[in-house]
């Protein structure tokens, strides 16, 4: 299930949690995500968004500070592309995680504080958007 999923990121991580506390924060991983509702449902009973979000949801699990995407919204439709980079937008503002992303689509860069270009294995451009406001 979706939750046994998340779940199972943390046996080897966590050994000191209970297996009620791994319950616990897996579900809360799962929230963040929106998917709590989704927490008994098997892959092939959720959509490719949903699926992309539980993806997300393993990542969070252990709750580190840095989060790797390889073409998050690639095969994805242009709405639920959308909806996985809203919440990736939360999680760098509101839980504070960075988030690194290897994209082909401009979408992605366009809402990326900071973008490298690379281009046979060289870096061939930079751009960065002006910090947030405080």
């Amino acid at each position: 299930t979706a939750l046994e999923n998340v779940e199972l990121t943390m046996l080897y991580t966590h050994t000191h949690l209970t297996s009620h506390q791994q319950r616990e924060k897996a579900l809360r991983a799962l929230e963040i995500v929106g998917l709590a509702d989704r927490a008994g449902h098997h892959p092939n009973q959720l959509s490719g968004g949903q699926q992309q979000r539980i993806a997300i949801a393993v990542a969070l699990a252990n709750d580190p500070p840095l989060l790797l995407a390889d073409e998050p919204t690639g095969e994805l439709d242009t709405k639920t592309g959308a909806e996985i980079l809203q919440l990736f937008q939360t999680l760098n503002q509101d839980l504070k995680k960075t988030i690194l992303v290897v994209t082909h689509d401009q979408r992605v860069a366009n809402i990326a504080h900071r973008v490298l270009r690379i281009e046979d294995g060289k870096i061939t451009g930079e751009t960065a958007a002006p910090p947030p406001a405080a």
